[in-house]
């Protein structure tokens, strides 16, 4: 969470909200930004942290852990229509990447305001398919794997 904290400028710049959601409560929130976060980055986590204390909104996203009484950590992008567009579900020893979900937002974005499809490892600027007839077998002519890198 610090490591998304540190760019809230650029979450900022591309408009997105931004909520962490736990099964701990308002108050172990309070504490952990006062004596963790506070720590990792200036000023904590700048937005809501809201209490799934009893799992309802995990199990609505399929990360409930029933028997361990916790949701898994997981990261979902949701565009405007309230449509999930990407998930990623990660057991807690291994840490998400931000500057994947940044890069994953912008594409979505891109799609959504141009219809173009971008390809593997797609970034602002590169290159993007135009999906259609014309596109069928000729992707190599326009696109190449180690654009994906």
């Amino acid at each position: 969470m610090a490591a998304v904290a540190a760019k809230k400028a650029e979450f900022d710049e591309l408009g997105v909200a931004v909520l962490a959601i736990s099964t701990n409560s308002q108050f172990v929130h309070k504490i952990w930004q006062e004596t963790e976060l506070s720590k990792l980055i200036d000023g904590g986590f700048p937005w809501p942290m809201l209490a799934d204390m009893n799992g309802q909104i995990g199990r609505m996203y399929g990360v409930y852990e029933e028997d361990a009484g916790v949701n898994i950590r997981g990261r979902f992008i949701i565009d405007p229509d309230g449509t999930i567009q990407a998930m990623e579900v990660l057991t807690p020893s291994v840490g998400r990447n931000v500057s994947e979900t940044l890069r994953q937002i912008r594409a979505f974005q891109h799609v959504r305001a141009t219809g173009e499809a971008t390809p593997s490892g797609w970034q602002p600027g590169k290159a993007t398919l135009k999906p259609g007839p014309d596109l069928v077998g000729k992707v190599w002519e326009v696109w190449s794997v180690d654009q994906a890198f």
